[in-house]
């Protein structure tokens, strides 16, 4: 059975992006398992473990054993909850880079939830400026509601936090029902690379 797969962003620990995803997680599994579906099992990536890997693999292009296994999760996940936090205007560098080194067509087809964290509600636009053109790029299922917490949600019962995150999972549960993902197969793995062709 295909996982849901938690991506997030956060560096510190505990970090509001994590619990943020975790409870979309929850939220979605819970819906599945209403709507009859069996419940998935859900893993995280935490990318803060993953940073050395992806600067080296951004300058050498060349990923070791820890990110193919990372990129793999992603390729054979029925879901995919990506959850950055906000800083100045967009997401942080570290979400950014693992979706930039990500082949293009992991994505394709598949169901993503996009959540942010922030300080204040004036970075929410964050979700639609900096993570839906990438996703749309990525040709990504994107779930119709993203989930922005700032750090007074989660001091305030009243916030609203928890009626989002309900919504965010019941769509996205809907979603994942609707479009089922495919296993990724690189249609180029066997392909040597170019400068492994200039070296004969």
């Amino acid at each position: 059975m295909s996982h849901l797969l938690l991506i997030s962003a956060g560096m510190g620990t505990p970090s509001s992006s994590r619990m943020l995803g975790d409870r979309l997680a929850e939220a979605t599994v819970k819906a599945m398992t209403a709507a009859g579906t069996p419940a998935p099992e859900v893993k995280v990536l935490e990318l803060r473990d993953l940073a050395v890997d992806l600067a080296t693999f951004y300058t050498s292009h060349v990923p070791n054993k820890t990110l193919q296994a990372a990129f793999g999760l992603v390729g054979t996940a029925s879901g995919v909850i990506a959850v950055s936090p906000v800083l100045n205007a967009g997401v942080n560098g570290l979400f950014k880079l693992f979706f930039d080194l990500l082949d293009e067509g992991v994505l394709t087809g598949r169901p993503v939830l996009m959540a942010a964290t922030g300080g204040t509600a004036r970075h929410s636009l964050a979700i639609d400026q900096t993570m839906l053109p990438m996703f749309f790029y990525l040709k990504a299922a994107v779930a119709p509601t993203g989930v922005f917490a700032t750090t007074d949600d989660w001091g305030t019962k009243e916030s609203g936090l928890a009626r989002r995150v309900q919504r965010a999972g019941t769509e996205f549960a809907e979603l994942i029902a609707k479009n089922p993902a495919a296993d990724y197969a690189d249609e180029f793995a066997n392909v040597p690379d170019f400068s492994t062709l200039l070296n004969g």
